[in-house]
């Protein structure tokens, strides 16, 4: 029997992670991750605080904190979503951002390639994380998943996860200093990422029922 999925809840830190039905790829070509992204923006940036994030060909992890809903942006409503905001609960609105991201990214995407049912394998899995040595732990796990799958040799190839926008000093809505002053300054953030990583622990505690 299942166990009941974690809940998200204000002000925590969560690992969030899916992956394409039977491994099938969520991401075809370029657009496809910018729209992913754009969705993102719109769906889950107005409640929570985002450290890091990869995509990848068939999956994806997110690490975000949840904002509690004083300090939430402007929510859209979705068309299959709460069509009426006042009196939801602060973790059914949660839920239901993330719901929105994943369905409206799926019902575009078997738009665009005539296809049809799910595109995930299962509602997505979340780990709450209450440690900062394992938060860094984990930004790295998600900063080597495309080293690890063999797209390229160092963090710094691969082009569509938040590595970058954490070394780099241009605008971003990532929470960069806060990651950075977690390793305590770049050079050691840069050095943690050029390691060899080993990932079967965490690996292990993912596949958790979570």
């Amino acid at each position: 029997m299942a166990q009941p999925k974690t809940p998200l809840q204000t002000g925590k830190y969560y690992h969030i992670y899916n992956r394409g039905i039977d491994r099938c790829d969520l991401f075809r070509e370029n657009e496809n991750y910018e729209y992913f992204l754009a969705l993102y923006g719109r769906y889950i940036s107005p409640i929570a605080n985002t450290l890091a994030w990869v995509l990848m060909k068939n999956h994806f992890h997110l690490l975000v904190q949840i904002l509690p809903p004083d300090r939430w942006g402007n929510l859209t409503p979705h068309p299959e979503g709460f069509q009426n905001l006042r009196g939801v609960e602060p973790e059914k609105r949660i839920n239901q951002q993330f719901s929105n991201l994943f369905n409206a990214y799926s019902k575009a995407f078997n738009k665009r390639y005539d296809r049809t049912g799910s595109l995930l394998e299962h509602s997505f899995r979340r780990k709450e994380i209450d440690s900062t040595e394992y938060l860094k732990r984990v930004i790295v796990y998600i900063h080597h998943n495309p080293v690890k799958h063999g797209f390229c040799e160092t963090p710094s190839g691969y082009p569509w996860s938040s590595y970058h926008a954490c070394i780099s000093i241009k605008p971003t809505k990532l929470q960069r200093e806060t990651v950075i002053g977690w390793f305590g300054n770049t050079t050691e953030f840069i050095r943690r990422h050029n390691g060899k990583m080993e990932t079967d622990d965490i690996e292990q505690w993912l596949e958790l029922e979570s």
